[in-house]
């Protein structure tokens, strides 16, 4: 279903190099999938969106070939205690970069059933951006690293 995908890169949106996208004013960087356990439910995507303009923009949907996919934010409350939630949308400020990465924002790619993320794999993906519009990325599947957060398959 999801094993590595070639396709056809847009002209005007597409990789600067292997892992670097641009649209508009806008970088992508290292678009990022950690391998999960065979029993995993989920994994998480993982990226840096740099906004060199000077107009705020909004990641507002991630589609890919899963169940779901939906945009999830970890927060941590007074005690200590982890929470994952949907978020509509991630603002992408003027002049700023914000990273998806375990402990924080993430992607979540959601409907494994049995079907793990592994390493070497690409998952391929849509971007859509409130301003920008829509990018084609491709998400690498890498070995996990231990972080603590447990964002390699929830």
């Amino acid at each position: 279903m999801r094993k590595a995908v070639v396709f056809s890169v847009l002209v005007l949106a597409g990789p600067l190099s292997a892992q670097e996208y641009r649209l508009g004013d806008l970088t992508i960087d290292r678009p990022v999938a950690f391998a999960t356990a065979r029993t995993a439910r989920s994994g998480g995507g993982f990226m840096r969106i740099a906004n060199a303009g000077g107009t705020g923009d909004r990641l507002m949907e991630v589609r890919a070939d899963f169940p779901q996919v939906m945009i999830h934010e970890t927060t941590v409350d007074d005690q200590g205690v982890a929470r994952m939630g949907h978020v509509p949308a991630i603002d992408i400020p003027a002049g700023a970069t914000v990273n998806l990465g375990p402990g924080g924002y993430h992607v979540m790619f959601m409907g494994l059933n049995g079907d793990p993320l592994e390493a070497g794999e690409t998952i391929p993906a849509t971007l859509v951006f409130e301003k920008a519009g829509e990018l084609e990325v491709v998400f690498k599947v890498e070995k996990p690293r231990h972080t603590g957060h447990g964002h390699s398959g929830h």
